[in-house]
């Protein structure tokens, strides 16, 4: 692997630390976990011990503090390996440690963050709903008041790490029946998954990513202590939306890490598979085809790099992570599609890498705000920031 010299010495050392680990603990495995859909426990203590877990938190809380574009850098290097893994520490590291690093108590982030920091705990976001989506201020889980304590039901669907978590972030409704405040009436809990009332449902079938767990979960007649609650009691959303950032970059990593792993199949088997007589990669038409995958790549790393260097500025820019996410994963869908088509029939069988690969770029245009989400996003700022010039 080349030097990637628009990053400096430690950042590019982290970067040959998570490609190594791809190479050696994930390539190998992951056809296997893809066939059985298996979770990767047996790799999670080596992510533990790597730092994985605990990039993005501060060394008081057993954290590495590496930044933004550290741990992105990482995270497409493991995404390259296995993009279910990525998605795992994806998911761990954006709302759950964030919310709790910016929004927790003293003694909610002793208690959980630096167990989360070293892969001890990890963690899992509940949002959405059967018919919350898209819409997802329009969820019915309820918390009501009981003395100090809080009373959860309710039912939440494709929790990412739902089933092997220690503590899930939630988003349930806070407000009254019949005194609905749409997002401002939504509190944020923080769940140990070995709460009496908390029930691990249905395991859900996927396309891709299947190592990766995704599940459904409920909440009967679950008691919680004040001491699970996040924040305020009617900002749960508010908090969520003002952290989704970057998980829309983590996605990112992971749509970029996809689509890096089909090129690179596709480039070797171009030079390789012969037909009238010489490699197909002499053909221009694929030639061209070749040379789109790889600008396309090189643009959305361009995206990805210059919003975490915002981020770790402190000049984080959502209309920016929109664009990243939006730009890289439609970048991996249409990659990992031309490189089936290059493969010709041999990209649509099981056994060549790049069929996988197709499968599990697709929900990235989907989870985190789907395409269309990110085009409002980028649209609604883009006229926020025109009103404020003028």
């Amino acid at each position: 692997m080349k030097r990637d010299y628009t990053l400096n010495e430690d950042q590019e050392q982290i970067r040959q630390l998570a490609r190594e680990f791809a190479e050696n603990e994930l390539r190998p495995r992951t056809v296997q976990w893809d066939r059985e859909q298996a979770f990767h426990s047996e790799v999670m203590p080596l992510l533990g011990e790597l730092g994985f877990f605990g990039m993005l938190l501060p060394e008081e809380y057993d954290g590495l503090n590496l930044g933004m574009l550290a741990y992105l850098v990482a995270l497409e290097q493991i995404a390259w390996g296995d993009a279910s893994v990525a998605i795992t520490i994806s998911v761990h590291n954006s709302l759950p440690t964030q919310m709790i690093l910016k929004y927790g108590t003293g003694e909610q982030k002793q208690r959980w963050l630096p167990p989360m920091a070293r892969g001890e705990a990890l963690g899992a976001f509940a949002l959405s709903e059967a018919d919350a989506g898209s819409d997802a201020a329009s969820l019915k889980a309820r918390a009501v008041r009981d003395g100090d304590d809080w009373i959860l039901n309710g039912e939440k669907m494709w929790v990412t790490n739902g089933g092997a978590a220690q503590v899930v972030l939630t988003m349930v409704r806070t407000d009254e029946p019949s005194d609905r405040r749409g997002p401002r009436g939504i509190g944020a809990f923080l769940i140990p998954t070995d709460t009496p009332g908390y029930v691990v449902g249905k395991k859900e079938d996927k396309s891709g990513l299947r190592g990766s767990e995704t599940v459904s979960i409920a909440f009967k007649d679950m008691r919680l202590g004040p001491e699970a609650l996040l924040g305020e009691p009617d900002k749960g959303f508010i908090y969520a939306l003002a952290s989704l950032e970057g998980g829309r970059l983590g996605v990112g990593a992971q749509a970029l890490g996809i689509a890096q792993a089909a090129f690179d199949h596709t480039v070797e088997y171009a030079g390789q598979r012969k037909q009238f007589g010489k490699p197909i990669k002499d053909f221009q038409g694929l030639g061209f085809k070749l040379a789109d995958m790889s600008t396309r790549i090189e643009a959305s790393r361009g995206l990805l790099y210059r919003a975490a260097r915002a981020w770790d500025a402190g000049r984080s820019d959502m209309r920016l992570s929109s664009m990243t996410k939006l730009y890289a994963s439609e970048t991996a869908v249409w990659v990992t599609s031309q490189a089936i088509n290059i493969f010709g029939g041999y990209g649509f069988m099981k056994e060549y890498p790049v069929e996988q690969l197709f499968r599990d770029a697709k929900v990235t245009e989907i989870y985190e705000g789907t395409s269309e989400i990110q085009r409002l996003v980028i649209l609604r700022t883009l006229y926020q920031e025109k009103a404020t010039e003028s």
